[in-house]
């Protein structure tokens, strides 16, 4: 089986719509797919109503984090999706990003980028607002090559000279909430150091006794040092292990089932979850 847990749609920065994300995944071979868009449920309808035969479909999110000033995403699956605690957590993050993005867009503009909130909106579409768009912006103005040069200190990453903070839960209520509504949950790429700081491993060991499942170890932003010592904290700690693309479509440079989790992991995920059940496709629309 080839499984990949972590994907995004146009619900969030993705640039596949559920529908295209979920045939992709189909013609690339894969056997499970997630739909994790961060903060939002909204891409699950048309990812079900589109699902091809012989794929099936994890609905998940990617929750955005903060933890001793230190941004952080976590991966919620198999949850129940209109569970109140978690339901009203994820709006007040989802709502905060808008105003966020205007923030960073009249930063560039101090800077000397001539983005506008117009660009970002269009890059946006119907998806959830957030650096992504931005940084898409920043690479149609020429600015920087890719999406992941702007996501430098010069330009968007935590710090950097147009970064803004935006509403993130509390990693150890994140764990609470998802549990609440009888999800899973695991640490996204926790090494990925080029991104900003770090998360310390004395702070993963916390998670872990709070009720964390997992950590996200086979991932693009780790290097094989990182993998190793993940694969160690892992295990020390008790935590599963997955790996997955992060797929975003064209926005970033990551490929559909780049990396995989096994299937005894993928199996315990489902075991231990009670909010919702992976979706076997039928043939779809």
């Amino acid at each position: 089986m080839r499984i990949d847990l972590h994907c995004h749609s146009t619900a969030s920065d993705g640039t596949d719509t559920p529908a295209e994300l979920v045939r992709n995944a189909g013609a690339a071979g894969l056997d499970v797919v997630a739909l994790t868009d961060h903060d939002t449920t909204r891409g699950y309808a048309e990812a079900v109503a589109a699902l091809p035969r012989g794929l099936t479909l994890v609905t998940g999110a990617e929750l955005s984090c903060r933890v001793d000033g230190i941004s952080m995403h976590m991966l919620a699956y198999l949850f129940d999706p209109e569970e109140p605690a978690l339901l009203a957590e994820r709006g007040l993050v989802r709502d905060d990003r808008v105003p966020r993005a205007r923030a960073m867009v009249a930063r560039l503009n101090e800077l000397g980028v001539p983005v506008t909130w117009e660009q970002v909106a269009r890059i946006a579409g119907e998806g959830s607002v957030g650096r992504p768009h931005v940084a898409t912006a920043l690479v149609e103005l020429g600015v920087v090559p890719t999406v992941n040069d702007a996501f430098t200190e010069d330009w968007l990453s935590d710090g950097g000279r147009a970064h803004v903070e935006k509403h993130e839960t509390d990693p150890f209520e994140a764990i609470r909430l998802v549990k609440g509504a009888g999800g899973v949950t695991v640490f996204a790429h926790p090494g990925a150091s080029k991104r900003g700081r770090t998360v310390p491993e004395s702070v993963v060991a916390e998670l872990a006794a709070a009720g964390l499942d997992g950590v996200e170890v086979d991932h693009m932003d780790h290097d094989a040092d990182t993998r190793a010592r993940l694969r160690g904290l892992a295990a020390d700690l008790g935590l599963l292990v997955t790996g997955s693309s992060d797929y975003h479509g064209s926005r970033k440079t990551c490929v559909l089932g780049e990396y995989t989790t096994d299937p005894e992991v993928y199996g315990e995920i489902t075991r231990r979850a009670t909010g919702a059940f992976p979706v076997p496709g039928t043939g779809g629309a």
